[in-house]
């Protein structure tokens, strides 16, 4: 199941007696922990009725030993078991004695009502026999990181739960330039949130100010500037916008962004779609932004739009990869940019 999933069947109270937890992504993961958690323990003292254990500090019987003590003035007792992958692979020193997961593939078979048991992993091999039974059973909650195309969409559901629109080219520049750890997603959201008020569109403006430090005007003069081989000029853009800080992670992706734009924009028209259509398919808005765009793309050669992406792409890599400085990379990049492919 997903995790939205495992939240709402917590929210109803619907509770599995086993729930593994399993996946990188760790926003999501504990977003269902804390759901399964206040579910299970509503009706009771938590401080009663709560252990949290991490697997390799504290033995495998230790912890189901906990899952067979009975819930003190309450219904359920919750046991989680962090760390899960720390027994993978592991087993006891008597080979006679079962491993760590198997034992509790075991417990699985025959869990205590009276006790939910949850067991963090990052990952886990898919051979294991816990893995096996918590598949057959519909256990596993998969938290494996979201993919990078989704991330709009997820953006565009969480900013509406805090009660703000936001267009969809608003949340794909949000994504280009914050990355996909929905943790600092959220917490992006949440500085646009404080800074736009309650029940007010989240705009490019917001954006800008609260995110990037670069204003979106002057990336397109960067773009505008490296589409027609102005390397000086392009050169003394960055110097004014680059922010040591970030490495100029963020100015990339909201260049990125700027070029997705456009490169959707052309595809659109080479379909055959009015101005007004192809603008509308790549969330390029209001109309005189699209005629803006249509113009921008006179400067651009046949293919160099996806050029472009791919030299973003290796940037983006080389920034957090290499040990090279920021600038010289940035610099690199620009040049590479102003060079007219044969």
């Amino acid at each position: 199941m997903t995790p939205e999933e495992a939240v709402k069947r917590a929210e109803r109270g619907d509770l599995l007696p086993v729930w593994l937890l399993m996946g990188e992504e760790r926003f999501v993961r504990d977003q269902a922990l804390a759901a399964i958690v206040k579910s299970a323990l509503a009706a009771g003292v938590p401080e009663f009725n709560l252990d949290t254990f991490t697997a390799g500090d504290t033995s495998i019987d230790k912890v189901l030993a906990a899952t067979r003590t009975v819930p003190m003035m309450a219904k359920k007792r919750v046991v989680i078991v962090r760390g899960l992958d720390r027994w993978d692979g592991a087993a006891d020193d008597d080979t006679k004695t079962l491993s760590p997961l198997d034992k509790i593939a075991e417990y699985t078979k025959a869990p205590v009502d009276s006790t939910c048991l949850v067991l963090v992993a990052h990952k886990l091999d898919g051979r294991r026999k816990l893995v096996a039974l918590a598949k057959k059973n519909g256990l596993i909650v998969d938290c494996a990181a979201i993919d990078q195309k989704k991330l709009p969409g997820w953006i565009l559901a969480r900013a509406r739960s805090k009660g703000h629109a936001i267009e969809s080219d608003v949340a794909e520049l949000i994504a280009e330039i914050a990355g996909p750890d929905l943790s600092y997603l959220d917490d992006v959201l949440e500085r646009l949130s404080l800074y736009v008020g309650p029940n007010a569109p989240i705009t490019e403006d917001a954006v800008s100010v609260t995110v990037t430090r670069v204003r979106l005007a002057d990336i397109w003069k960067l773009v505008d500037a490296a589409s027609t081989r102005e390397l000086g000029k392009v050169l003394t853009f960055f110097a004014d916008v680059y922010d040591p800080r970030d490495r100029g992670l963020p100015l990339v992706g909201a260049i990125a962004w700027s070029v997705r734009q456009l490169l959707k924009l052309e595809i659109a028209l080479r379909q055959g779609d009015s101005l007004d259509e192809a603008a509308r398919r790549a969330g390029i808005f209001p109309a005189f932004r699209a005629r803006e765009h249509e113009k921008k793309l006179r400067t651009f050669r046949p293919r160099e739009l996806e050029r472009w992406l791919l030299i973003l792409q290796e940037t983006d890599l080389a920034l957090k990869s290499s040990r090279r400085p920021a600038d010289a990379i940035l610099e690199e990049m620009f040049t590479r940019l102003c060079h007219r492919a044969a």
